[in-house]
């Protein structure tokens, strides 16, 4: 009989079996399999989130229970026993549902496994979006095949396909099969390094700079070494890329050297510690906080929302104004003209306590008030504060202190100096005249 006989042959039988009373029993297992592994998983979901849920982006449990890796895990264990069970005491039990459930159960394991690190490790790649429909359609297609029986014949067919490279054969079944295993490495590689950099960020024992240092290492050293096991995995020969690495090396020396530079230029800084995640520096005339540090950029965040890519090398080779290593709070002030005739003395005490009733404002050091010019218009008086965090708003603190300063006035009845022409025009401010 010929190898595609005996695959028909093969589908016809199990489709006979399928049609017999046993595959209800088979079924109903199945049904207790898939409710004990749900069960399972949603206690261990409660019991690890402590009862806040888990994180959206966790591989084992996913935004839900049945989206995660855990639970066609533990599904498929739980069929593989049953099924076991089942041959074990009744050795002539029709085997047919489970014939099908399990691949199906393993297929949907290695989708929603690469899926989870994908989404987790690049959560904005529109690549990687096409990356996991690739993977669930090759998982689908492969599973259609096997069932039917030709998956066999299309592997045997592409093992005939080959090709010689010097004393090396490759058959487009090595290299699909490669390709799997390939995919498989870097997907198991990226899947740790996120978990390890999960916890290494969490942690409490180290400066932050220091934990995203050493994780971004980390993720560059478990990335490097999955890759050399992904193209062994494949058939490629590595001392064969001695040649690509002198080549890369010249390349880096040439047209990569600015990459490189900001590469070691993130780790310089990280291991510095000059500047760090949450500081408030001022690099290139653009103020902010510095939200991240990646081995390639730094992300500056200001005050009014934007933020800012700058290079690593440019935060080692151009100076930086950092405002946060020696004091975090931030000195403002707001200026007022009062008349000519106002009695300054004992307006500044009360100006200088209006404004320290104002909430955020800093007891120590506290405000303070003081004349500090005569204009042509009217005293000039000056009122200084400190904010205790850039973060906290100081545009609005400045608008609250401001109100307080004329309420003070108000209840005072001083007159705030306004100039002559404005006088003359009814209070309005004139325009600015053109230049000539």
């Amino acid at each position: 009989m010929t190898p595609r006989a005996e695959s028909t042959a093969d589908l016809l039988a199990w489709l006979a079996a399928l049609a017999r009373p046993a595959a209800l029993v088979e079924l109903a297992a199945f049904l207790g399999c898939v409710l004990l592994a749900y069960a399972v998983v949603r206690r261990l979901r409660a019991r690890a989130a402590g009862g806040n849920g888990p994180s959206p982006d966790s591989v084992w449990f996913g935004e839900r229970i049945v989206d995660g890796v855990l639970f066609p895990v533990l599904a498929l264990a739980a069929a593989m026993v049953t099924r076991w069970a089942l041959v074990l005491f009744t050795p002539d039990f029709p085997v047919a549902v489970f014939r099908l459930v399990v691949p199906v159960l393993m297929s949907l394991a290695v989708i929603r496994l690469t899926v989870r690190v994908l989404r987790r490790s690049f959560p904005r790649s529109a690549v990687m979006r096409v990356v996991e429909r690739s993977v669930s359609w090759v998982a689908w297609i492969a599973l259609v095949l096997w069932l039917t029986g030709v998956l066999p014949l299309l592997l045997a067919e592409l093992d005939g396909v080959k090709w010689k490279f010097g004393t090396t054969t490759i058959s487009v079944r090595n290299m699909i099969e490669g390709a799997v295993a390939a995919v498989a490495v870097l997907v198991l590689t990226l899947w740790l390094s996120a978990a390890i950099e999960a916890r290494l960020l969490r942690g409490t024992t180290l400066n932050l700079g220091v934990r995203k240092m050493a994780a971004n290492a980390l993720r560059a050293v478990l990335v490097f070494v999955g890759l050399m096991f992904a193209l062994s995995a494949a058939g490629i020969d590595l001392t064969a890329l001695s040649v690509l690495g002198g080549a890369l090396g010249v390349g880096i020396g040439f047209g990569l050297q600015k990459l490189a530079a900001n590469y070691i230029s993130g780790f310089v800084i990280l291991a510095e510690r000059a500047m760090r995640i949450g500081d408030m520096v001022k690099v290139d005339g653009f103020e902010g906080r510095i939200t991240d540090i990646s081995t390639r950029y730094t992300v500056i965040r200001a005050l009014n929302g934007r933020e800012s890519i700058v290079p690593n090398e440019m935060m080692i080779t151009q100076r930086v104004e950092n405002s946060s290593l020696a004091d975090t709070k931030v000195a403002l002030h707001t200026v007022v003209q009062v008349a000519y005739g106002t009695d300054v003395e004992a307006l500044l005490p009360r100006l200088a306590r209006a404004v320290a009733a104002v909430p955020g404002v800093l007891a120590d050091p506290g405000p303070g008030a003081g004349l500090t010019e005569f204009t042509r218009d009217g005293l000039e008086l000056t009122i200084g504060f400190w904010l205790g965090d850039a973060d906290k708003g100081p545009g609005d603190l400045k608008s609250r202190v401001n109100l307080a300063v004329l309420r003070t006035l108000n209840e005072a009845g001083v007159e705030i100096a306004v100039p002559p022409r404005a006088r003359r025009r009814g209070g309005r401010q004139p325009h600015a005249a053109p230049r000539r």
